[in-house]
C-alpha cells in the first residue's frame, strides 16, 4: 500500500510529538526541514520543522494542548478552545497554526485540522492545502486505524496521478510526472507569481525522486492507463486504452 512508504522511523520527530496530547488520528512532518530541497532551502539543519496534527475532536484536543503548551498560542488562547476551534474551522483551509515554537532545540510550527475536514479535502480537493502536502513525500509519525482516513489518503494519491496524466504526453519520465504532481497544489497560487521561488517545485522534486517513487510506485504499477518501465524510469500510455 502506498501509505506504508510514508511511515517515519525518526526518533527526533517522535520525541517532539511526545510534547503534545496523544489523541491524534494522523501526525506528519513535511517541508525542507524533513526532506532535502535544492536551492535556498537546502540547509535542513537550520530549517523550521513543519507538522500537521489531525484530530477527531479539535475542542478537546486544544483544551488539553492549552494546558500543556499555553505559550504556543496567540492572544486567542484567552478565549478558550471553543473559539480557537471556531477560527480553525471557519477561516482559511480549516487549519489552525501555532508557529515559531522552540521544541527540543528545534524551531517548529504545527497546524491542527479536524479528521473530517481533512478527509473531505483528500476526497474532494476543496482547497488542496493539506491534501496537496500529502501528495508529496511526508514523514508520517502517527496514524490511527481510521479506515475512512486511510482510504482517503490513498485516494488522494491516485487522484493526483490521474490529474497529472492529463497534463502529460503519451510518453514521459518519472521526473516529469512527479513535477506535475508536486505542482498541483501550487496551481493558481498567487505566491508562485509574486514572492515565492519560481523553481520551488523543481527544488522539491529533483533531490527526492526516490521518495516520490516510494510513494507512487505501487499505484503506477497497478494503473491500467500506463506501462511503467521502472528500470528506465519512464511511463507510456497503455495501448489497451
Amino acid at each position: 500500500m502506498a501509505l506504508q512508504a510514508l511511515q517515519s522511523s525518526g526518533v527526533g520527530l517522535r520525541k517532539i510529538l511526545s510534547h503534545f496530547p496523544e489523541e491524534l488520528s494522523l501526525a506528519f512532518a513535511y517541508g525542507s526541514g524533513v526532506y532535502r530541497q535544492a536551492g535556498a532551502n537546502s540547509n535542513q539543519k537550520d530549517a523550521m520543522l513543519d507538522f500537521v496534527f489531525t484530530v477527531d475532536n479539535p475542542v478537546a484536543w486544544h483544551s488539553k494542548n492549552l494546558k500543556k503548551n499555553w505559550n504556543h498560542y496567540s492572544f486567542l488562547k484567552v478565549f478558550g478552545p471553543k473559539i480557537i476551534t471556531t477560527v480553525q474551522n471557519n477561516y482559511g483551509a480549516g487549519v489552525y497554526y501555532n508557529t515559531l515554537i522552540m521544541c527540543d532545540g528545534r524551531l517548529i510550527k504545527y497546524g491542527v485540522i479536524s479528521t473530517s475536514t481533512l478527509i473531505e479535502d483528500l476526497l474532494n480537493w476543496n482547497n488542496l492545502y493539506i491534501a496537496g502536502r500529502l501528495q508529496k513525500p511526508v514523514k508520517i509519525i502517527a496514524m490511527s486505524e481510521n479506515v475512512a482516513l486511510r482510504s482517503a489518503l490513498d485516494k488522494n494519491l491516485k487522484s493526483a496521478v490521474t490529474a497529472a496524466f492529463l497534463m502529460l504526453p503519451e510518453s514521459f519520465s518519472e521526473e516529469d510526472l512527479f513535477i506535475e504532481i508536486a505542482g498541483l497544489s501550487y496551481s493558481g497560487d498567487f505566491r508562485m507569481v509574486v514572492g515565492e521561488d519560481k523553481t520551488k517545485v523543481l527544488n522539491i522534486v529533483k533531490p527526492n525522486i526516490a521518495h516520490f517513487r516510494e510513494l507512487y510506485g505501487n499505484i503506477l504499477q497497478e494503473n491500467p492507463q500506463v506501462v511503467y518501465k521502472i528500470q528506465q524510469g519512464r511511463l507510456e500510455a497503455s495501448r489497451n486504452q
